[in-house]
């Protein structure tokens, strides 16, 4: 169902690909949108055993897609290095191919959220703070990977 990737020599494995998705500070998640145009939006995320874990808002464009069709890509980007006395960068991207749902099950919600926030803030407590504050508005949603392809790319 997916293509193998045309440039083959410069195909990261699964388990770099998997290294980068637990690194990786953000990502963009693409979906089907509004009249058959994709639609895509940055996004923080967290990665465990093949699943990746967004939060959102309750209501918009992102979860009226979702409703539509569940199908969906992700791409991250390493920070990339620049070698001494290049002007072009060297970078690995991952693109994670899945289906993705809202979860509606509040312990698997708590779940997800404390890992995204132990990704983000600083302690523990202002994860809890923050989940007591802004439960009741928050959708979590999670991407079930189907298909995992990872790149090494030289700009030049």
């Amino acid at each position: 169902m997916f293509r193998e990737m045309r440039r083959h020599k410069q195909q990261l494995p699964k388990e770099t690909c998997e290294q980068i998705l637990r690194t990786a500070p953000r990502g963009v998640l693409a979906v089907l949108g509004d009249g058959g145009y994709p639609y895509t939006v940055p996004l923080d995320f967290v990665y465990e055993d093949g699943k990746i874990y967004f939060h959102s808002a309750v209501t918009g464009h992102k979860l009226d897609a979702i409703k539509a069709s569940d199908k969906c890509s992700f791409c991250v980007l390493d920070e990339g290095e620049q070698k001494p006395g290049e002007w072009w960068y060297y970078f690995n991207s991952v693109v994670a191919f899945g289906r993705i749902r809202r979860i509606t099950d509040e312990e698997a919600m708590l779940y997800a959220l404390r890992k995204l926030g132990n990704k983000y803030f600083p302690t523990a407590e202002e994860v809890e703070a923050d989940i007591a504050r802004s439960f009741s508005r928050v959708a979590v949603l999670e991407l079930t990977i189907e298909h995992l392809s990872g790149k090494h790319v030289q700009e030049k």
